[in-house]
């Protein structure tokens, strides 16, 4: 076949007009800065640990902790969908960032000299100090100074900034030894040490102080250093885009106010409760609560109330006792009174299931007795106050309340007031008259704690027991580092599109 001039032009034109397109294209792809590359994709992936203060699965499934929040609030800044990587181990966590398998490693990790010279850091979002951890022993001295450290069973995390402090301090220090765990977590050493399996351990005291009041009579002893600010961590790279837009997104108002809310929600929560009643409350955990979990979990089905609320409510009253009666003749697991168990149709108040749902009803009505313009948490507590000391009572304390200028919609001011109510000079001049107004204070107070410590308590063991499962299509994708093993290709790619091409 003859091809005349005409056509071999053509051609000669269509192989340069393509050439030309493919060097444009290749040359703007080299050229895609990493957070251009991860619009594109649309994933930020990010490895981070299984902690009640990092990322875990709340009671209701969904995704939960400060460092959960802080980077999904950063994925949605970015417009992309934030993918979590749980390693089985705290060291992991800087291997996949330097392989580029994660895009940002965020587990509370303290930055040190020794991060330095390897990894990039976001803005600090809070400061920490490695402090030691003891349990304050009977006849057992507090480790004050260095020297008391040595030849003691210390546990540490292997590849934590802690155990690179202790391999500074031993020079000094020859006698220091210490083990490594690869596998635990910060709470599951502070178990150790309540449990008195360990003496020591080290601690941010951030993250201590946020779960000390779960374990009674541990303490911190010594500071072993400055505090030290704690970030994100990020590949050492040319391209510096990721970290510039981490540093926009932290500079932002609405950022820093998420801040201060997260810093509140996850690392102040606390319970007031003492040595003795958390160590009876773990007990009858483990050997009533079992028995009676379905039927808080039936209630909530049946009137909307959360059942750990209810369960608190029930051990506030009984200690999940179903034989329990008290001197003025109220029975059951929710100590029912006659007149209160016939309003809900409870034939046998010592009945498990009856008492719970009797309860559970009985709390609803009391709830719908709440004006309507109270609603969330404050709704709740005025409710279980009503259901201790009767809505007339109640309605008497806001009456005081209002009166002296402060808010009736609101618990905090309202359980200043009813203690009054054991006094003349106020119950004389509200209509239901002398009531005990400090019980309802107490009984709001126990509840609440026991919640928080029920709440703790199921948060560690779904820690605990947590195994990877295939993700929700419609929530935020959990990868562990096996499922890593199929994004190699696009690893790599992240990888060629953080190189800066020059032509």
């Amino acid at each position: 076949m003859r091809i005349n001039s005409f056509h071999v032009k053509e051609l000669v034109f269509l192989l340069i007009s393509v050439s030309l397109f493919l060097a444009i294209y290749l040359f703007n792809e080299g050229h895609r800065t990493q957070v251009e590359a991860i619009q594109k994709t649309g994933v930020l992936r990010v490895v981070t640990r299984n902690t009640p203060t990092t990322y875990y699965q709340d009671n209701n499934g969904k995704a939960a902790g400060f460092e959960y929040e802080l980077l999904k609030s950063f994925a949605d800044y970015l417009g992309v969908e934030l993918k979590l990587i749980i390693p089985d181990s705290f060291g992991e966590i800087f291997t996949l960032v330097k392989d580029h398998s994660a895009h940002i490693g965020a587990a509370g990790l303290t930055i040190t000299e020794e991060r330095q010279q390897l990894f990039r850091f976001s803005p600090p979002y809070a400061y920490s100090t490695p402090t030691l951890i003891y349990r304050e022993t009977q006849g057992k001295k507090a480790p004050k100074t260095f020297a008391d450290l040595e030849n003691k069973d210390i546990k540490l995390i292997a590849n934590s900034s802690h155990a690179e402090l202790f391999r500074e301090l031993k020079k000094t220090h020859p006698l220091l030894i210490w083990q490594e765990t690869s596998t635990s977590s910060v709470t599951e050493l502070l178990e150790d040490v309540y449990e008195q399996e360990i003496d020591y351990t080290v601690s941010d005291d951030f993250v201590f102080d946020s779960q000390k009041s779960y374990f009674p009579g541990l303490k911190k002893s010594l500071a072993l250093s400055q505090p030290k600010p704690v970030a994100w961590i990020l590949v050492k790279q040319n391209d510096q885009s990721l970290q510039r837009a981490i540093k926009r997104f932290f500079e932002l108002p609405e950022t820093q106010d998420l801040l201060v809310t997260l810093k509140k929600k996850y690392l102040a929560r606390q319970t007031r409760l003492g040595y003795v009643d958390i160590q009876t409350f773990r007990r009858d955990l483990e050997k009533r609560f079992c028995k009676l979990e379905q039927y808080f979990m039936l209630a909530e089905q049946e009137t909307d109330i959360d059942w750990r609320l209810l369960a608190s409510i029930a051990y506030q009253e009984s200690h999940w006792n179903p034989e329990a009666v008290s001197p003025t003749g109220v029975k059951g697991i929710m100590m029912l009174t006659r007149d209160a168990a016939k309003e809900v149709g409870v034939t046998d108040r010592t009945d498990p299931i009856q008492s719970v749902m009797g309860g559970a009803h009985y709390l609803q009505k009391v709830m719908r007795k709440i004006p309507d313009r109270i609603q969330g948490k404050e709704r709740i507590w005025f409710a279980l106050a009503s259901y201790n000391i009767g809505y007339g009572h109640l309605e008497d304390a806001r009456v005081l309340t209002a009166r002296a200028g402060r808010d009736p919609d609101k618990w905090s001011d309202v359980k200043e007031f009813l203690p009054l109510l054991t006094q003349r000079k106020h119950f004389s001049t509200v209509r239901y008259g002398y009531a005990r107004g400090y019980e309802p204070v107490r009984y709001v107070k126990n509840i609440r704690n026991y919640y928080d410590l029920l709440d703790w308590e199921l948060q560690k063991a779904r820690i605990e027991a947590a195994t990877p499962t295939p993700p929700d299509e419609n929530e935020d994708v959990i990868l562990t580092p096996g499922e890593m093993l199929n994004k190699g290709v696009e690893a790599a790619q992240d990888i060629i599109d953080s190189i800066p091409v020059t032509l």
